[in-house]
């Protein structure tokens, strides 16, 4: 890491967080910083200490480090146990490195303003003016890495049941989390991948049969 860069009045930052779009981010990333021969950074917020992440979350560090290693990145940065909001976060790293480009996945706060009325892109550009911001697309990424698996997304709605959340498609008074839900290519059954907004964040769980299969990132933050 950290060779010497040709041009050092542009610096990109690559902001991910778990799910499919990580890997796509960084080599989106690392394409442009190659183009513009400049130092190309990487950014992750969890607001748990980094001893407490689970298995999944670890997988994730561990893969994004070692594409990182392999691609040259100038630095990657982990801020774990972070209490301000990710925005917050981005903002203050983009100042102490001099950050010109920021990208960012498309998350469902921005691709479904009707859920979330764009907030958490608001806030960037709101507070960030002295860079530019490429979003990449979410939905694009999970057909291509799951290689066509999943149906196009369509509005669902999650609600409380017996201990646990169902998946429903048309809204009422018990709705708990509106997302989008893609269901998997082939089956009769609800099975697949919900994708919804909690806490300003990008969440996802999985669906058997109608029911949320491990509801843990929904109940941590509650």
């Amino acid at each position: 890491m950290g060779m010497v860069k040709g041009r050092m009045d542009e610096r990109i930052l690559v902001c991910v967080y778990y799910g499919p779009n990580g890997e796509r981010l960084i080599r989106r990333g690392h394409k442009m910083a190659s183009i513009m021969d400049c130092p190309l950074y990487i950014l992750t917020v969890d607001p748990l200490p980094f001893d407490e992440f689970d298995a999944e979350k670890s997988e994730y560090i561990e893969r994004w480090k070692t594409l990182a290693e392999e691609l040259d990145v100038d630095e990657f940065f982990i801020r774990d146990n972070e209490k301000r909001s990710s925005a917050k976060v981005i903002k203050e790293v983009a100042h102490q490195h001099n950050i010109t480009q920021i990208i960012i996945g498309q998350t469902a706060q921005s691709r479904w303003e009707e859920i979330t009325k764009g907030s958490f892109m608001n806030v960037l550009l709101r507070e960030m003016t002295f860079v530019d911001f490429h979003v990449v697309s979410v939905d694009r990424s999970i057909r291509d890495e799951n290689d066509g698996m999943f149906e196009k997304g369509i509005r669902a709605f999650l609600i409380e049941e017996n201990d646990g959340f169902r998946i429903k498609f048309t809204l009422s008074k018990d709705a708990k989390y509106e997302g989008i839900f893609f269901k998997e290519i082939g089956t009769d059954f609800n099975n697949g991948i919900f994708k919804f907004m909690h806490n300003h964040k990008m969440c996802q769980v999985h669906i058997t049969d109608d029911i949320v299969a491990d509801d843990s990132a929904i109940r941590i933050d509650k």
